[in-house]
């Protein structure tokens, strides 16, 4: 359920920040009262960026918005406590699909709204697959917005000098990993912490594309298929053979691509403006580094469907939304305003950091030319080839996810929190698993965790 930037930045803001919109809790608004959203997009110059985006609503509509910025760790206890006190927010804001899930199953959503909003502003100009991902059952369970994709990135340099192809099938990763692995470059740089999400998101990247589901239609938990034990097969060989010793986090990772120390790594599509040396707290230490802070950006590839022998190309990638409270007694007001974020203030929304917030709805914001990066801004059409962002920006229409099509959103939550894929990794990593082994422990993890949901 975390941003790859995220996962490390959240700990940053562990507490909830509230900023009051134009006028106090009481004031202004076409029924007399407040408009309440939270956002998860909590971080402190993120907060300041939507309640500009929020303080042009208010300008337009006079309807007073009180911003409630909330951690995303946190959430899940919040909304459940909000809900029992009967004090939800009106709206809610950059949500994963897990929380849409995890609300719509607590009938917290009003599916009628998100509709309306979507047919308010035309269904065909959104990600059919992102509208699909955000439904259950004919419902929208909320607006779709944004979006980012989990990456392989590898080494055009070092692929083209050793005559290696794109790293786009289970083959040419492994092939690739060993060819380039020595003692000055891993092979690959790959997560295995075992309470990490990262760790779950690059597994469940890697096995879509062979046909590992966490489910089938019937419910049945998966994760002792061929398919998926070919899947914990690759992660071992990569792990085992060709990485980097130690446990390996979304920081970790991503120091030792950045160091010029691994010819491929999976990350999000955050990585991007990092990667072209636009933050100063993550940028790049490899040699050529030092005298041109993009030349990793520009020696770097970017594979997003990857295929197995038993599956075809597919991806890993977040769907965040809108979503409207059921009940809400301001139900017409918060049409408004996500109406308003989907469109008249989509780019200063995606502007927030375009490296992560994939369009999904087409045509409403010139993605390319935002400016991404922090303590330098450059828009990713300079520093990256159209062909790369051209597929970034299609990459929703091909996202694919675990347990969503199956209408077990409830049990893909459930596991997030549990991290049973992630521990066996870990296991896996240290030796005290094989594939079949840690495809069996992590099965029967999510079999209790499935039963305890009743």
């Amino acid at each position: 359920m975390t941003r790859s930037r995220w996962s490390a930045a959240a700990a940053a803001l562990m507490l909830s920040v509230t900023i009051a919109g134009c006028g106090d809790d009481g004031g202004g608004g076409e029924d007399g009262g407040t408009l309440t959203v939270w956002s998860l997009e909590n971080l402190t110059d993120r907060v300041q960026a939507t309640q500009k985006i929020v303080d042009k609503f208010t300008a337009a509509t006079g309807i007073q918005v009180k911003l409630v910025a909330t951690d995303e760790n946190q959430f899940s206890n919040l909304i459940t406590n909000a809900a029992a006190a009967g004090t939800l927010p009106d709206v809610v804001g950059a949500l994963p699909l897990a929380a849409v899930a995890q609300m719509h199953t607590n009938e917290l959503v009003d599916t009628e709204a998100a509709k309306a909003v979507v047919d308010q502003l035309g269904a065909s100009g959104f990600s059919p697959r992102a509208l699909e991902l955000t439904s259950q059952d004919g419902a929208q369970l909320a607006v779709p917005s944004d979006a980012w994709a989990q990456l392989l990135f590898y080494r055009k340099d070092l692929f083209d000098a050793a005559g290696l192809p794109k790293p786009e099938t289970y083959d040419a990763i492994r092939a690739a990993a060993q060819k380039l692995n020595s003692k000055d470059v891993a092979g690959m740089a790959i997560a295995t912490v075992g309470n990490d999400a990262f760790t779950q998101q690059t597994f469940e990247n890697l096995a879509l594309g062979n046909g590992c589901q966490l489910v089938d239609e019937a419910k049945n938990v998966q994760l002792e298929s061929p398919q998926c034990v070919a899947t914990f097969q690759l992660y071992s060989d990569l792990v085992k053979n060709w990485s980097v010793p130690g446990a390996q986090d979304v920081d970790t990772t991503r120091a030792t691509y950045f160091s010029g120390k691994a010819a491929m790594v999976v990350w999000s599509s955050f990585l991007l403006d990092e990667l072209a040396g636009l933050r100063n707290d993550a940028l790049p230490t490899c040699a050529q580094c030092k005298s041109d802070p993009a030349w990793l950006a520009k020696n770097t590839g970017v594979v997003t469907g990857i295929a197995g022998p038993g599956g075809q190309p597919a991806q890993f990638g977040e769907i965040t939304s809108w979503a409207i409270t059921r009940e809400s007694p301001r139900s017409e007001q918060a049409r408004k305003f996500v109406a308003y974020m989907m469109n008249e203030g989509y780019a200063d929304w995606l502007a927030i950091a375009p490296e992560g917030k994939i369009p999904v709805r087409q045509g409403a914001a010139d993605w390319k030319s935002l400016p991404a990066g922090v303590d330098t801004k450059k828009p990713l059409a300079e520093i990256y080839p159209a062909d790369v962002l051209d597929t970034l920006s299609k990459s929703p229409d091909t996202f694919q996810r675990w347990g969503f099509p199956q209408k077990q959103g409830a049990l893909v939550g459930a596991t997030l929190g549990e991290l049973p894929v992630p521990k066996a990794i870990n296991d896996l990593a240290g030796g005290q698993l094989d594939a079949a082994e840690a495809a069996k422990q992590a099965s029967e993890d999510v079999k209790v965790i499935q039963k305890s949901l009743g």
